[in-house]
């Protein structure tokens, strides 16, 4: 499995990681806190039954801007938003998933001239 050999943030705009594997992928703050990997935000399930996230009120202040990141383990960063949220941890191998999944997105908005 690849690891991260350096994580930067990029403003407030995005978190960018290189990976030792040679690829880099920028990862867009709102995207990456629209898809926190936590029950609050996507749901769980629990012996072949989904229950669906509670209903999101509206946006706080400081939603898409990071505070903290900190290493979980030898498999995870786990963000701190400057809303106060920070229940996601985002593993490295759904990190090099979303990595892959930005990367196609973004050339198909370039073939398709989106």
């Amino acid at each position: 499995m690849a690891t991260p050999t350096k994580i930067n943030l990029n403003g407030q705009e995005s978190l960018t990681i290189e990976w030792d594997n040679g690829k880099v992928f920028t990862y867009p703050l709102k995207f990456l806190r629209d898809e926190t990997p936590d029950a609050n935000n996507k749901g769980e399930t629990i012996l072949w039954k989904h229950y669906p996230a509670p209903p999101q009120g509206p946006d706080k202040p400081g939603k898409y801007e990071i505070v903290n990141i900190e290493v979980v383990g030898s498999y995870a960063i786990n963000i701190k938003w400057k809303d106060g949220y920070n229940y996601g941890i985002y593993s490295w191998n759904m990190l090099l998933q979303m990595g892959d999944f930005l990367q196609v997105r973004n050339n198909l908005k370039k073939d398709l001239n989106i």
